[in-house]
């Protein structure tokens, strides 16, 4: 196990797959607790964390085995039962809480699951916690164990997440008190974590909600629904004469939007917005925003002519969020509508990013269209290539020669990106330039070197 099991969020897989097992949740749950006990808080006599999980038919049993790993070393738990993975963050802090675990997948189908974990300041954990806990697991076997009352308690606790909603809608007190007043709103729960949260609390300020996916049944998360499939939703906005589509993903950290005519509105339009918003307030620290590489240069652009810089990261939340971090940022993201606000929550939340952009729908009596409109669209190609070997690609002399030829061809070669994905057999290629055709020459030349070096899955 001295193997890396950690990958850009958390552990994840297929539940009852190789790697992600009852038996690994509860060794995870074992060792981090053991980890938690050995870096204990100052007066903190009885540590605790708190689990939530999404719609997932494998979550009930990957919470169960992680929570008797953590009460086995003494760890108590508190199970606040579903919630979006951004509410266990919020919670975490509120609480004061020393950990926080999510059971997800995200925006994955539902065979898949994960386990991700929250430090005391509700954000991801740091790579050398993450193997430190991995070393715990290597002799988690021979760990001595505690008895009598020092065995943890396991509290179902789901009254917890009405902290979490207060947390949300306080967000929008600077808008008044129905920010959302007069709105139609088409929301899409991706049968996923939202689905009893979102609608209420977007009707609590003020909007008609119409809802979509809102009947989880533990194998529908987000099958054709979501963020990750906005056509149900893009749909039903313009069909009902909607101001606003929303779409969260499973575990709701991610949303996409619509606009009154059913064109889609992403991260990349979603932070613009944001950002250039707080700079009109003087609250943009820095005048800086960070996103991945995968970000449209139409996003560059819009900042770039209002004075603004973007600073770009490899792919991962994570390194959007450590880079902010550096640089004291206040907005940064993903394309995919994971959009990271720290001074408002501690980590990507798809219900409050999906606020303020409404928010500012109504303050400005501007349709949605009119406001992601300050966003051009430059020419770019993602393909997700099924490869039967995922490892090794980036050693490989042939290919790295052709990405090196084609960087070459652009004019900044930052607007090329070839990966691994992190949680599935793809290898991911992206190319954006103002030349469609470039575009997709340099990504047909590294599809076929790829597959020939490869292999292509059937």
């Amino acid at each position: 196990m001295s193997e890396r099991i950690f990958g850009t969020d958390g552990v994840r897989g297929k539940a009852n797959g190789k790697l992600l097992t009852a038996e690994l949740a509860l060794k995870l749950g074992m060792a981090a607790g053991k980890w938690i006990l050995g870096h204990p808080e100052q007066g903190e006599e009885r540590p605790f964390v708190i689990i939530g999980r999404d719609t997932r038919l494998s979550g009930d049993m990957l919470e169960t085995a992680i929570s008797a790993g953590f009460a086995s070393v003494g760890v108590d738990v508190r199970l606040v039962g579903v919630i979006p993975t951004p509410g266990v963050s919020q919670l975490v802090i509120s609480q004061n809480a020393a950990a926080g675990v999510v059971i997800s997948a995200s925006h994955n189908p539902f065979p898949d699951n994960g386990i991700k974990f929250f430090g005391r300041d509700g954000k991801k954990l740091h790579d050398a916690i993450e193997d430190d806990i991995i070393a715990l697991l290597d002799n988690i076997h021979t760990a001595e164990l505690p008895t009598n009352e020092h065995i943890g308690f396991v509290h179902h606790t789901p009254e917890l997440a009405e902290a979490y909603v207060r947390c949300v809608e306080q967000t929008l007190a600077e808008f008044g008190d129905k920010p959302l007043g007069g709105l139609k709103i088409v929301m899409d729960c991706a049968n996923g974590a939202a689905y009893h949260l979102a609608p209420h609390i977007f009707t609590d300020l003020g909007a008609e909600v119409t809802v979509l996916s809102d009947s989880p049944n533990g194998v529908n998360i987000n099958t054709d629904c979501g963020s990750t499939h906005t056509r149900a939703m893009r749909e039903k906005t313009k069909e009902v004469g909607a101001d606003v589509g929303v779409a969260f993903d499973g575990d709701a950290d991610r949303v996409m939007l619509s606009d009154h005519e059913g064109n889609e509105v992403d991260g990349d339009q979603m932070m613009a917005l944001i950002a250039l918003y707080l700079k009109r307030k003087e609250k943009l620290t820095g005048n800086t925003v960070v996103a991945t590489i995968m970000s449209n240069l139409g996003l560059e652009m819009a900042l770039k002519a209002e004075g603004v810089r973007l600073v770009r990261t490899k792919v991962g939340d994570r390194y959007v969020s450590q880079a902010m971090d550096e640089l004291g940022a206040v907005v940064g993201g993903e394309q995919s509508g994971h959009i990271l606000l720290p001074d408002i929550t501690p980590t990507g939340d798809g219900m409050v990013t999906a606020l303020l952009v409404i928010a500012l729908v109504h303050e400005t009596g501007k349709s949605l269209q009119e406001l992601a409109g300050v966003v051009q669209k430059y020419p770019r190609k993602l393909v997700g290539l099924k490869v039967k070997d995922r490892t090794g690609w980036d050693k490989d002399p042939d290919i790295q020669n052709a990405i090196k030829n084609a960087e070459a061809r652009f004019a900044d070669p930052i607007w090329l990106s070839v990966r691994a994905s992190g949680t599935e057999p793809l290898i991911r290629v992206m190319a954006q330039e103002e030349s469609q055709q470039l575009v997709d020459e340099v990504v047909a030349e590294l599809t076929e070197v790829i597959y020939r070096k490869l292999g292509k899955a059937e």
